[in-house]
């Protein structure tokens, strides 16, 4: 499987570019300052219409700084606003329906700030994956643009404090987004877990747990599978 090239070539910073890329009605200019203000409101209604606005109105195809600033909320706590926030940004990573990619100066921005985020900008991410499985190409484009993703996904697959499902999807990531260095972490990974199973194998009288972790065997081969594939 691959997920949707990404554009990471830099670009001098420009407020709108309408060449051959998404235009849209700049003279709704005026009111995408008071939409940007609504993101950080501390009312969730609010921050829900702000998102939902700066997308309809193109406002996050258009401006490299509504693009940042929609960038930052990926750690917003209300999982709804959340879930629109990747969709929107994940957009903007794709040509729009005639085709056209969004400004090069909006992608630049965007990717540079996805190349610095961390472990918990990206559990955010991964949080919305369980109920919103659709968003999965979305979010692979976005961790596309992280070169050390890799290593916080291992490091969240690896940890029995994160919850399975979150853990399984940090593995598919892996895979799908194709971080070659996560593949030793990987790999001692599922010996361990293997070691366990077999463990639990030859003690069939004993209890399993319902949430062992050793459920995660399929999606850690499944990843290696797409990280060893030519």
């Amino acid at each position: 499987m691959e997920i949707d090239d990404v554009y990471l070539k830099p670009a001098q910073p420009t407020l709108f570019d309408v060449g051959a890329s998404s235009s849209g009605m700049l003279e709704l200019f005026p009111g995408i300052w008071h939409l940007a203000e609504m993101l950080i409101s501390p009312d969730v209604h609010h921050r829900r219409m702000a998102v939902i606005r700066l997308y309809e109105t193109r406002a996050v195809r258009l401006m490299p700084l509504v693009s940042y600033l929609l960038a930052t909320r990926i750690i917003e706590s209300d999982l709804d606003v959340r879930v629109q926030v990747i969709a929107a940004l994940g957009d903007v990573l794709i040509s729009d329906e005639q085709g056209r990619p969004a400004p090069e100066a909006v992608r630049h921005c965007l990717t540079s700030y996805m190349s610095q985020i961390r472990t918990r900008q990206i559990y955010s991410l991964l949080q919305v994956l369980p109920d919103r499985p659709d968003l999965e190409q979305s979010v692979a484009r976005l961790l596309n643009s992280c070169p050390y993703a890799g290593n916080h996904l291992a490091d969240i697959l690896s940890s029995r404090k994160v919850p399975l499902n979150i853990r399984r999807h940090a593995a598919r990531m892996i895979g799908l987004v194709g971080y070659l260095d996560s593949i030793p972490a990987l790999e001692r990974l599922l010996a361990r877990l293997e070691s366990r199973q077999h463990g639990q194998q030859l003690m069939a009288f004993a209890p399993v747990e319902q949430s062992d972790e050793i459920d995660l065997i399929p999606d850690i081969r499944r990843a290696l599978a797409f990280l060893h594939s030519p």
